[in-house]
Parts: structure tokens; sequence; C-alpha cells
């Protein structure tokens, strides 16, 4: 059986009374990996993908969207590449996490060069309210990738 729908033309005028469509893209994926956890995060900018393996991060170790930001912390790193600039950062998110029992959430990053600046907004550890899921021991450099052109970072947490 073919079926025939009809053509609708609609012009610019039309198309204005419908809402805009806003279509997500999750904030990072899990890689397939035998003993640890790979994720790739991207973003509408590097920016926003450091960000969003900050967030990968923690969403790995606790439910990330239960961590109120209730408290702001601000850092400034600096780093010889765009890869290393990556382990910093996030080795700096868990030594935090591990020395102050802080998690976070919220991630706003500015990345000029090879020096990141950041402010973090997040909550003390509550392990009554934080259901912890998987304890990350360190950032690796295996399988580590920052590609620039597509924004896109890839990492793996030894867990």
């Amino acid at each position: 059986m073919n079926l025939q729908l009809p053509l609708i033309h609609l012009n610019s005028e039309i198309l204005s009374t419908f809402p805009t469509i806003c279509i997500l893209m999750p904030r990072y994926e899990v890689i397939d990996h035998t003993a640890d956890i790979a994720v790739r995060a991207s973003g509408k900018d590097l920016n926003e993908a450091f960000e969003n393996a900050a967030y990968a991060l923690f969403d790995t170790m606790c439910d990330a969207s239960s961590v109120k930001p209730l408290k702001t912390k601000k850092i400034e790193i600096e780093s010889e590449d765009r890869e290393q600039l990556l382990v910093d950062w996030l080795s700096r998110l868990l030594f935090i996490c591990d020395v102050d029992d802080m998690l976070f959430s919220e991630f706003e990053v500015k990345i000029a060069g090879n020096t990141l600046k950041a402010v973090m907004k997040g909550e003390k550890l509550d392990a009554d309210r934080h259901h912890l899921k998987t304890d990350i021991k360190a950032i690796t450099y295996h399988m580590l990738e920052v590609d620039e052109a597509s924004n896109t970072v890839q990492v793996l947490f030894d867990v």
C-alpha cells in the first residue's frame, strides 16, 4: 500500500506562531571500558565541554542532580597544554571533594590559552541525602582526548 500524504506549505508567518523546539544533547556519555569508567563530554564550546566533564565526574560518584548549589568555590589552574589542563581540572575537583567533603553540581569554566578559571557550586556531602555510587580514585591519561574542533573531551576515571 502506497500512502500519499498531502504536501503542506508553511510560510514564515505561520512558522513563527509555533514554539521553538530545543533539542537537548546529553552532558556526557559513558564509554565502554573493562575496569574503569570512561566518559566523553561535549558542549557548545570547550568551556562547556570541561563543565560537562566535571558534571560527569560528580554524577559518576553520586546523583549530581541531588547536589544543591549552596556554596561557591573558585579556582584557577594553569597547565602546559589542554589535555593536561583537563586532567588537572578534574583532579583538583576530586581533591576538593576528598579533602573538604564537597560535592558540586554547577560549573562555570573560562579557558584562555592553557589557563582555566572556574566557579563551582555545590554543598557538603550529606550521607543521608547524597547516595554515593562509585568511588573514583584518580583521573588517568589513558584514552585522554581534547578535541577543540568538535568541543569534545574524553577522560578515564580510575575506580
